[in-house]
């Protein structure tokens, strides 16, 4: 069973008067969405989840679209931010946000976010997608960096929850074996869409 997990393209900035902020795509955000279904093409995908939060719901909509699938949505898969009043762009943090901004920079979560509490969505998420799988299937999963990261951090036993810089719809994939082994296979490919991400490293 193989697992392509790809963070949502890019989003809007979004100061909601009540929360949850749940901010849509950008015109550039669409663009990145649309190079997803080239990406794949290679892949048999079997099956498309979402996080339920509208930039993941919108970034899977191409591929859904041109495979002729369905969106299942994992309300598990949510983003640790999922319950602010306001979302800011990564790459905006560091002037909007600073304090936070080197704090994910260090490869930490911000410090309103309770970090088990996290981990255990995201990890019971995870094990219901590959528990409904065939040994055969291509699963997609749109979600978030810091699903993403806690989920590698799983996987490779690392020490910090925010390891890897993982850009908008980049791909990560996961292979499993018979006896349910799992290995990354690779990490944030951003090739189909390296013209088009924000400068901000």
């Amino acid at each position: 069973m193989q697992l392509l997990l790809i963070r949502h393209a890019l989003p809007e900035r979004l100061v909601s008067e009540a929360a949850p902020a749940d901010p849509a795509l950008t015109a550039e955000g669409h663009a990145q969405a649309a190079r997803v279904p080239g990406a794949l093409a290679p892949y048999p995908v079997a099956r498309i989840v979402s996080s339920p939060q509208l930039r993941a719901r919108q970034t899977a909509a191409p591929l859904a679209e041109a495979r002729g699938l369905e969106i299942d949505v994992d309300k598990d898969l949510a983003e640790y931010d999922s319950e602010l009043d306001h979302y800011i762009p990564i790459h905006e943090a560091k002037t909007a946000a600073p304090e936070a901004y080197a704090r994910i920079l260090a490869g930490h979560l911000p410090e309103f976010v309770d970090v088990d509490a996290f981990r255990a969505r995201v990890l019971d998420a995870m094990g219901r997608v590959v528990a409904d799988a065939d040994h055969e299937d291509t699963v997609v999963v749109f979600a978030h960096g810091g699903v993403i990261n806690i989920y590698l951090q799983h996987l490779l036993g690392l020490e910090r929850p925010l390891t890897f810089p993982i850009e908008y719809t980049s791909i990560s994939r996961i292979l499993f074996s018979r006896n349910g082994k799992s290995r990354p296979a690779s990490v944030n490919e951003t090739g189909h869409v390296r013209d088009l991400l924000p400068r901000h490293r």
